[in-house]
């Protein structure tokens, strides 16, 4: 049982053929593809192309993602799918992962850092915004594999209502294990929300792979 299966996959930037670098953007729960594509403006660099995919019912799984991984089936392992799908996608369009950036807010992020925990490879670079790795505890994603040094950015509040502070301690802890260059960020008192200083990083994230293609 697939329950994203067949969503809609929302597109901006240059078309993926003209394209140096890609995005995937992953939404929250509750939100849309079109809610998350609002970064777009924000993050936006010349020669990328995003990609935002669209969960069911506006959400990739249905319980907290602290909760024993087996409550959040089907929808977990869907939403890892999709991500993996397009992914796919984009690389048989002719941009390697080593170009795409993986991003997601709350949920989203949670989804994202777990598909790249599970799937350890060189990305153009992650990006989790107020999110960690899945499950009761971390001690799931020891030796999965190499990161081969992907540039991988963190930032939650320290209050975070949803993720707790020491969460994102263990999921940098873990990404750094599979060879992740992690930074990580914590935010006195902010909401549940992105700050103009994640875009930034993010930005610089994206400025780094272009200007790496032009070297």
């Amino acid at each position: 049982m697939k329950p994203h299966f067949g969503q809609p996959v929302l597109r901006r930037g240059v078309p993926l053929e003209q394209a140096e670098a890609a995005m995937i953007l992953v939404h929250g729960r509750g939100a849309t593809a079109d809610s998350i594509l609002t970064l777009v403006p924000e993050i936006e660099t010349a020669g990328f192309a995003y990609y935002a995919p669209q969960a069911a019912n506006n959400t990739w799984y249905p319980y907290s993602f602290l909760s024993p991984t087996e409550q959040n089936e089907p929808g977990l392992s869907s939403g890892l799918y999709v991500i993996a799908q397009l992914l796919q996608q984009i690389e048989q369009g002719g941009v390697a992962a080593e170009k795409t950036v993986l991003l997601g807010f709350s949920q989203g992020a949670c989804l994202t850092l777990e598909f790249a925990a599970r799937n350890p490879r060189r990305y153009g670079g992650i990006a989790g915004l107020s999110g960690g790795l899945i499950g009761p505890d971390t001690t799931t994603h020891a030796d999965a594999g190499d990161l081969e040094g992907t540039p991988i950015f963190l930032g939650c509040s320290d209050v975070d209502f949803h993720v707790p502070k020491q969460r994102v301690h263990d999921s940098t802890e873990i990404l750094q294990k599979l060879g992740g260059q992690v930074t990580e960020r914590l935010y006195p008192g902010m909401g549940h929300t992105v700050n103009l200083d994640e875009i930034e990083a993010v930005r610089e994230m994206c400025r780094a792979l272009i200007d790496s293609k032009h070297q």
